[in-house]
């Protein structure tokens, strides 16, 4: 396959490996090229695609596919520009890309060119923003304190300690309370005493009279 690739691209595609698994990168502009060739060397089984924030030069789109008959997966990967993050749409290659650009689009703002459905697939309508650029601002951390572990630097005492960390919506006081005694079964018998103690209200003895003579 990697010879294949090197024939048809040329310089065009950048090849490694790493763990085992071969990475084939492209411009934008060889994306659908690169798609279609992979899909009719083998690669037939279209696993997911999704988008990775790299500022400040752009968004990663990364697709992998595998190949059933011999058992290989290849990650396709390409780059689109922050300014203008357009790539054409791979629906028409794998039909399985869809409701993945669809995503990507929604959480990445890369717009999927010729996409047959490009609507928003998780978020609620009127929904603004991309969640998953890392410009994004998270809506939780301005209306509330993170009870979790923070950012070096954000709470102004240097880095938390992570012993002191708690997961969100744990007590402060949870696991520092002293346990409870055992509340005693009223049904059990109670252990018998061995010398139990004179009682102040006891009748004395009555005194014993000697016989005369």
């Amino acid at each position: 396959m990697t010879t294949g690739l090197e024939a048809h691209f040329g310089d065009r595609a950048q090849v490694s490996e790493s763990w085992g698994e071969r990475t084939v990168e492209v411009a934008a502009a060889d994306w659908i090229e690169l798609l279609t060739f992979c899909r009719d060397a083998g690669y037939v089984f279209f696993d997911w695609l999704t988008g990775v924030d790299e500022p400040p030069d752009g968004f990663g789109i990364v697709a992998h596919v595998y190949n059933p008959a011999t058992r290989d997966r290849l990650l396709l990967r390409t780059t689109v520009s922050r300014a203008d993050p357009r790539l054409p749409s791979a629906v028409g290659v794998y039909r399985g890309a869809n409701w993945h650009e669809r995503e990507t689009f929604e959480m990445f703002g890369v717009v999927f060119d010729d996409h047959p459905h490009l609507v928003p697939l998780l978020l609620p309508d009127g929904f603004e923003g991309h969640p998953l650029r890392k410009d994004f601002v998270l809506a939780a951390r301005v209306a509330k304190p993170w009870p979790g572990a923070k950012e070096p630097g954000e709470s102004g005492h240097g880095a938390p300690s992570r012993r002191k960390t708690l997961p969100p919506g744990v007590p402060a006081d949870w696991g520092n309370t002293p346990a409870a005694p055992p509340t005693p079964d009223p049904s059990a018998a109670a252990p018998p005493v061995a010398n139990p103690p004179e009682s102040s209200s006891a009748v004395p003895p009555a005194p014993v009279e000697e016989p005369d003579g």
